[in-house]
């Protein structure tokens, strides 16, 4: 026997992304307007990609999946631009 658990009606999370939206971008304004928020550098910027990438290049099985889609629309592509030209002849 399983029992749907009611979706909360409180919190940000249960709120609708729009909203979610507008209230972080009010956050970030008045953080701007205090002075207190934090804007990155192109170094740190940098780092911070550097760093997300090779977390995300640990995974072998992820890395392999974005090779598949990168070569499976690589392949469509072609395909297309054979149809194309065949048509054009």
């Amino acid at each position: 026997m399983t029992a749907a658990k009611a979706k909360s009606e409180r919190g940000f999370a249960s709120m609708d992304q729009q909203k979610q939206r507008e209230i972080a971008s009010r956050g970030g304004q008045a953080a701007h307007q205090k002075g207190t928020a934090h804007e990155f550098t192109s170094e740190e910027a940098r780092r911070a990609g550097h760093k997300g990438g090779e977390a995300v290049s640990r995974n072998r099985e992820h890395m392999s999946q974005i090779g598949r889609r990168g070569g499976e629309a690589r392949g469509n592509g072609r395909k297309t631009q054979d149809a194309e030209k065949t048509a054009n002849d």
